[in-house]
């Protein structure tokens, strides 16, 4: 390790001044009022708005849940997160518009939209509660428990110091500069994160030990039990095979809620899409997010993550490393992402933690400012002071940015690795998913539907969590508790109380999404009180076809360039013209008329 140099801290320092300062001054007309404290008046372009969502899902667990993966189970293993890619081009071809069109402050106030009755009301605020408090909580408590080891592997922090020190600078600029400073400081941050992502990879292979990226492959190629991890397709372990790609493709994408990757979107993604001058910024910004999430991102930190493998080959390397700061429960795979940051030279190494805080605070100030608008715009104002003014709202925002991250820091403090964390959150969304990509296009999905989707997704995995000695292995008990959940909220579509019609018609009205909903139409004809929608209902199998070739597009890039990285010129290039015979038909596909 390294020691840090003034040229070091000077970098650290001009970082976390800048952003603190942008974030400031940008956001200072962001505390009129609620809509402006929350979405920036809804007003924000596309690659703006789609930065921003790249930035936040670029956060200091991000390498290293990688790096954990890699290292446990080679490249192939990021099919634990690639499998997500359906869910997110889903959301563009079909539902981004439809959240733009539900004129919202924050997704909560779908329930009251769509459903009927006290259930929807316990809903909006039930959810609002459980997601912004404790799934927010927990994924603010991942994000810091990455903090926790780059402090204590780059810079001798304990893990108190750690979390203290990063949380300060964040929770002033975002409780002051409200989302338009989080969505203009992320912009900044993105490529500042990107940079320092590129120079750690540059870094890692051209240690010593390492020796290049040619002599890094000759490595692999030379040790069976390295070889088999260069590949992100593995054919032999059927284990893994199954593990890493049927389940996650034949059931994780669309029937598991992980914040992020929500099926028909969700959470801070919605809070964008809201946030967009119009239907087609939100689309082009959620697009822009998966082209740069999976295609664009991942190979700098897997890199890294390979060169770990020669430097600290096993965990014990890992714990002699960094043992005598990090108790052994938290020296895991995932901690040597950190250790190779600590080889960087002087500059760079500053410029390193400056990156990487840069990702901590851009994720942690959209967690913060979403999970803040659940609870003042779906509790407080909707159920404890609904008289409040504008004013005595956005001061409790702030509150509750501070409350948040006081919990989540106690929190972090306590978990063990990422991947901990990521399982868990897996396991809580499990069997949730199905229903929120049927409720925008089948008029039976209710609130009943949802309370007992939720109930049940909680309860199997509590089960599960707490059933040490269960015989499953955990795909086994994703897989189940899918189908149970499924089991426990789909009879209620037919047994529930059925949504108001009045309701159901203001929906078509307003949103008109298409699918299943002539039945709504039909009655409202027979009654005498015709639906005219506001909206064209969209083409939903051509949102289909869509959404499958902008999969084959992305998947081509991201492997076309891990090729290139790897000196597989032919392939990589292969790879490429493929993805962008994918685009053409894409665009075709979308907008027939553009294309002619």
């Amino acid at each position: 390790m390294l020691p840090m140099t003034v040229l070091d801290w000077s970098i650290i320092a001009a970082v976390v001044a800048t952003t603190m300062l942008l974030g400031i001054l940008v956001g200072l007309r962001s505390g009129r009022n609620c809509e402006s404290f929350f979405l920036g008046g809804r007003s924000l372009p596309w690659w703006l708005l789609g930065t921003s969502m790249v930035a936040t899902t670029f956060s200091t667990d991000t390498p290293n849940l990688v790096t954990d993966l890699v290292r446990g189970h080679g490249v192939f293993g990021n099919w634990a997160w690639w499998c997500f890619l359906p869910t997110g081009m889903t959301t563009v071809f079909l539902y981004a518009k439809l959240w733009r069109r539900l004129g919202a402050v924050t997704d909560m106030e779908f329930y009251e939209i769509r459903y009927s009755g006290r259930a929807a009301t316990f809903l909006r605020g039930f959810r609002a509660i459980y997601l912004g408090l404790f799934f927010n909580v927990m994924t603010l408590a991942t994000v810091s428990l990455a903090a926790i080891k780059i402090g204590a592997a780059m810079l001798g922090l304990t893990p108190g110091q750690s979390v203290c020190y990063a949380m300060a600078a964040t929770v002033l600029f975002t409780s002051i500069g409200g989302f338009r400073g989080v969505i203009f400081t992320d912009f900044l941050l993105f490529f500042l994160a990107m940079v320092g992502a590129v120079a750690a990879a540059f870094f890692a292979v051209n240690l010593p030990e390492v020796g290049g990226m040619d002599e890094l492959l000759d490595k692999f190629a030379a040790s069976p039990e390295l070889q088999w991890k260069l590949s992100p397709v593995r054919w032999g372990s059927t284990d893994d095979l199954i593990a890493f790609v049927i389940v996650p493709f034949a059931i994780t994408w669309w029937s598991i809620w992980y914040p992020g990757a929500e099926p028909g979107g969700g959470g801070f993604l919605v809070q964008r899409m809201m946030a967009a001058k119009n239907e087609k910024h939100a689309m082009a910004a959620v697009m822009f997010f998966n082209v740069a999430h999976y295609a664009l991102r991942p190979w700098p930190w897997i890199v890294v993550a390979l060169a770990s493998l020669i430097v600290y080959p096993d965990l014990a390397a890992i714990r002699g490393a960094v043992g005598h700061l990090l108790p052994e429960s938290q020296c895991g795979n995932d901690t040597a992402y950190s250790l190779m940051l600590a080889r960087m030279p002087a500059g760079w190494l500053g410029l390193m933690v400056a990156s990487l805080l840069a990702a901590y605070m851009s994720t942690l100030s959209t967690l913060l400012n979403w999970g803040s608008s659940y609870c003042v715009n779906d509790v407080c104002k909707r159920f404890i002071r609904p008289k409040a003014g504008e004013s005595e709202l956005v001061w409790c925002g702030r509150a509750v940015t501070l409350l948040l991250m006081v919990l989540s820091a106690f929190l972090a403090l306590r978990l063990h690795n990422a991947m901990q964390a990521f399982q868990l959150l897996l396991s809580i969304g499990a069997g949730t998913g199905l229903l929120f990509l049927l409720r925008w296009f089948w008029w039976r999905i209710n609130a009943a539907c949802e309370i007992a989707a939720m109930a049940g997704s909680f309860l199997w995995a509590t089960v599960f969590f707490f059933w040490e000695s269960c015989p499953l292995s955990p795909w086994q008990q994703m897989a189940l508790a899918v189908a149970l959940t499924t089991a426990c909220w789909l009879p209620f579509a037919w047994i529930g109380p059925r949504t108001d019609a009045k309701v159901l018609r203001d929906f078509c009205r307003r949103i008109n999404p298409g699918g299943a909903w002539n039945a709504v139409f039909d009655e409202a004809e027979r009654a005498g009180e015709p639906i005219i929608p506001e909206a064209p209902a969209q083409n939903i199998p051509r949102g289909l076809i869509a959404s499958l070739l902008g999969c084959l597009a992305v998947y081509l890039i991201m492997f076309g360039t891990g090729r290139l990285i790897g000196r597989d010129w032919m392939t990589g290039i292969g790879g490429l013209l493929l993805a962008l015979i994918f685009t053409v038909l894409l665009v075709r596909v979308w907008n027939p008329r553009e294309a002619k």
